[in-house]
């Protein structure tokens, strides 16, 4: 007799190799989509800046940074989804401190730190303009 078809070590071969690539492939997944959350927060950071140099510019804002509120009330801004900006002005208008973080992503942040806004708040070492980031530490 001539029976074709697969023996059943055959096919425990084969769902063991498929096993070993879920599990060398799942974990790649994972860290890409922390880098998307990490560059979705850098991005938006980016816009931010040019925004504000935007607002800044416009002698109709006194040469004044805005707000987080202002920008969004005039739409030149809105964040991705899942990511928070918060922004502080300083006290003579001539600088801010913007901070990012996304939901996804566990106490870490970026901050970019222009004029004489606040001293950055991830990397005090940081230029002005310059987003720091607190994963830019661990790799």
């Amino acid at each position: 007799m001539n029976k074709k078809g697969f023996t059943l070590i055959e096919l425990l071969i084969v769902v063991v190799i498929i096993g070993i690539l879920a599990a060398i492939a799942i974990p790649r997944f994972g860290a890409t989509r922390e880098r998307a959350f990490q560059s979705a927060v850098v991005s938006d950071l980016r816009n931010l800046q040019t925004v504000q140099e935007q607002w800044y510019a416009d002698p109709a804002n006194n040469y004044e940074y805005a707000t987080l509120g202002d920008l969004e009330g005039a739409n030149l801004f809105r964040a991705s989804q899942g990511v928070d900006v918060t922004i502080t002005v300083s006290d003579s208008d001539q600088g801010f401190l913007a901070v990012g973080t996304h939901t996804a992503l566990d106490e870490e942040s970026c901050a970019v730190t222009v004029g004489d806004g606040a001293e950055n708040s991830v990397d005090d070492e940081a230029s002005a303009g310059e987003i720091a980031c607190t994963w830019q530490d661990s790799d």
